[in-house]
């Protein structure tokens, strides 16, 4: 199936899904699968060595979080790889202040943004939960950046798929994530 075909069958299903076919849900997951699998390999490629939270694990959590939530939230592709990408970042905050409990937080210290997005070392989850905090703040003053942010950080995408995701262009993307980035990194104290 062409990847067109196959952004017109994930909307198809969708739509059967949000209309109550629960049958469609079965037949949507081998077709997003693979894309889920490469969103959460990028967003744990910012992980230590060893980590306990594999992409298939994540894939599978992220799927039961979708699976309980009324379809008819993203009424197309794009609506539903942002709802994944956001269900990941719950997963990754979640497991990140887990692992923070269990440091109780010692020695902790703010990364620049773009060294926290791909950092292996134990600090990483106190940036993780850092960013989280200041795209949730980011949210209630541009919501469009935030979910930049949230798309790229936390699920890894890069800009030309956002771009797409968001339908917008990749220099509108790159614009904005530039502005999102400057705006995280003020909140952040980071350079």
């Amino acid at each position: 199936m062409s990847h067109d075909a196959d952004a017109g069958e994930v909307t198809r299903l969708l739509s059967l899904w949000s209309q109550g076919d629960r049958g469609a849900l079965e037949r949507l997951i081998p077709i997003v699968y693979q894309e889920l699998r490469q969103i959460a390999a990028r967003a744990l490629r910012r992980e230590a060595p060893g980590h306990t939270l594999q992409t298939t694990a994540l894939v599978h959590e992220a799927y039961l979080k979708l699976a309980v939530q009324r379809a008819g939230s993203w009424p197309n592709r794009q609506l539903f790889y942002s709802v994944a990408a956001q269900a990941m970042r719950r997963i990754l905050v979640d497991h990140a202040r887990e692992r923070m409990a269990q440091k109780r937080g010692g020695g902790v210290r703010l990364l620049p943004l773009e060294e926290a997005r791909d950092a292996a070392a134990p600090e990483a989850a106190a940036d993780v939960l850092a960013v989280d905090a200041a795209v949730d703040g980011l949210a209630r003053v541009d919501p469009r950046l935030a979910r930049i942010v949230e798309l790229k950080f936390f699920g890894g995408l890069n800009l030309d798929e956002i771009g797409g995701l968001l339908e917008i262009s990749p220099s509108t993307a790159w614009r904005e994530w530039e502005a999102a980035k400057a705006w995280l990194q003020r909140e952040l104290g980071t350079p």
